[in-house]
């Protein structure tokens, strides 16, 4: 039987439950808003190929291939069809992207010079900031890339081909099989198992293709060896009017190697006659064909025996144009087919973020380190400040802040990626950063974006290809170009009106108050990125005793020569 003091008792219990309850949904409640309230910071998947030509993915143009996963992106995100590179080289492109400083800043001006590690770079700031980070595939510079967890990296250019990879914890390793199919491994590897889903992630999925000299996969050479390709209308260009382009050796017919290149045996050029066109020629094809293993190497031969015996039967009645245009078909056989499996991988990789519901809150980008030439000019290769070097693919998808099938034409650079991925991850940007970050333009906050302009400046000169150095300024509309050093001369281009970029405006009349706005605007970039004559002639003179002891790769005598003589009459002076 109860008594009064029980129901007392039992009364006060359940009052001081109820009470107890309240603050414990108090507490939750109040816990989930202070969470809601707390931005979770973005996981940032940063995908690029090297040598990747906008012209070769088909949301830019589907003429030459389809690129269903690539085009993912932008169709989940933004489309850039202004992005350009600062300099259109592989390791400076590179040290711009890591550090967000143009070239003469960072030091890394030419593949040439050694990237100085004193230089901060955004994967460090990030991994201070508690981001957990992971580098897979091509650096191109250094064996210890600094702020990473994480890495599996390509020694130099690394091979098509049973690759070798520096890593972090496993030292000096060797992987049999295709470097695209590899690199995707390790990456899906790190993110299935040594991703920790307590924290925020930066991964660079980097690849080699599509880089010379071009090797697809053995899946790819029937379809790819088959196919014929669309010339661009500029396939033999006379450069009339454009002195640095007339001297410069990136000719598709001319300038490439028959072996390394165009896969010609070296027993076929032999039996042909043909000398090598590049210093190496064969001992290339031999260091890069000459990895496939025994299955491999048969199913090159399959294909390729088939394309050697066909151009020995037919060369004899070939003209000059129809063996230009035959180089210019085997050059792009082999470079989209390294795309076909670089497609294919990316795929993979974003399958992968949807099937693991990571797409919410990732950042995906892919790009390539610059643009490059598929016939356009006549050229392969890249270093001019023409559009197809210039420009680089961007495309970029950010669920829930950027509107799915944007096209933007703003004039962004590879120098803003760095603050852009800092400005996301909320860590303090350093004062001598130099870019921009992206995020106004990717969420449409365009009143706080205010770029009409962007500079870019190659120095990789003498060297393979001969192409002078220069710097210019770039709007949406012009171009002004200063060469210098070996040439001293200006162009101007009128990317609106001759969009193929075949004509000089410089010295036409028309365009007097042009050119004097763009000089306006070139001087007042080289004074806002700290770019000077003095720091050009530094840099010429760092360079020329390489170029003189032979340390730089691909010069021929007949260019060196007096450019050296010249060189060392100017310091006498």
């Amino acid at each position: 039987m109860k008594t009064e003091t029980d129901s007392k008792y039992l009364i006060f219990k359940n009052i001081f439950n109820f009470v107890a309850l309240l603050l414990c949904v108090s507490v939750f409640f109040g816990c989930n808003e202070d969470a809601k309230e707390t931005p979770i910071k973005p996981n940032i998947v940063f995908i690029m190929s090297d040598d990747h030509a906008y012209q070769a993915i088909s949301a830019y143009d589907n003429r030459l291939i389809e690129t269903p996963n690539i085009d993912r992106i932008a169709k989940m995100g933004m489309l850039f069809t202004n992005a350009s590179v600062t300099n259109s080289i592989c390791a400076p492109s590179r040290a711009t992207i890591l550090t967000g400083k143009h070239s003469h800043l960072n030091g890394k001006i030419d593949n040439v010079s050694p990237f100085d590690t004193t230089n901060v770079t955004f994967p460090q700031l990030l991994q201070k900031a508690g981001y957990q980070t992971a580098m897979f595939g091509k650096l191109h510079f250094g064996n210890n890339p600094k702020g990473f967890d994480q890495f599996k990296i390509l020694p130099g250019q690394g091979f098509y081909y049973n690759p070798d990879f520096i890593t972090k914890n496993e030292g000096e390793i060797n992987v049999k099989g295709y470097v695209t199919d590899i690199v995707t491994d390790m990456t899906l590897d790190w993110l299935e198992n040594e991703r920790q889903a307590d924290k925020p992630f930066m991964l660079m999925y980097l690849h080699k293709a599509p880089h010379r000299s071009w090797l697809m996969a053995e899946r790819h050479m029937a379809e790819f060896t088959q196919k014929k390709f669309p010339e661009p209308v500029t396939l033999f260009d006379t450069h009339e009017g454009m002195p640095a382009a007339k001297v410069a050796k990136m000719k598709v017919d001319g300038d490439m190697g028959w072996a390394a290149d165009s896969k010609l045996y070296p027993e076929v050029m032999d039996q042909l006659g043909l000398e090598e066109q590049i210093g190496f020629d064969k001992r290339r094809y031999e260091m890069t064909v000459g990895r496939l293993d025994s299955t491999q190497k048969a199913t090159f031969d399959t294909y390729y025996r088939a394309i050697a015996d066909e151009f020995i039967a037919n060369l004899p009645n070939m003209t000059e144009t129809d063996i230009a245009k035959w180089r210019y078909q085997r050059y792009m056989q082999d470079y989209l087919g390294t795309i076909k499996s670089v497609d294919e991988n990316v795929g993979r990789v974003l399958d992968y973020l949807e099937a693991n519901n990571m797409m919410e809150n990732t950042i995906v980008v892919y790009t390539s380190d610059q643009g490059f030439y598929l016939g356009e000019h006549g050229w392969f290769d890249k270093r001019f400040v023409y559009d197809e070097s210039l420009k680089t693919p961007l495309l970029v998808s950010w669920k829930n802040h950027i509107k799915p099938g944007s096209v933007s034409d703003e004039l962004v650079q590879n120098l803003d990626f760095a603050q852009t991925f800092l400005d996301v991850a909320g860590v303090e940007q350093p004062a001598d950063m130099q870019g921009k970050s992206l995020v106004p333009v990717l969420t449409d906050d365009m009143e706080n974006w205010d770029r009409d302009a962007v500079y870019y400046h190659y120095y990789e000169h003498p060297s393979e290809h001969n192409v002078n150095r220069h710097y210019a300024v770039i709007t949406k509309d012009y171009k002004l170009i200063h060469y210098y050093f070996d040439m001293d001369y200006w162009e101007l281009i009128d990317r609106k009106k001759d969009s193929l970029e075949q004509h000089n405006y410089y010295d036409d009349p028309a365009y007097a108050n042009i050119q004097k706005d763009l000089h306006q605007k070139l001087d007042a970039l080289r004074k806002l990125y700290g770019d000077s004559e003095a720091l050009s002639q530094r840099y010429i003179d760092e360079f020329m005793p390489l170029a003189k002891e032979g340390k730089v790769y691909g010069v021929e005598e007949e260019i060196l020569k007096p450019m050296v003589e010249k060189w060392e009459n100017s310091k006498k002076d």
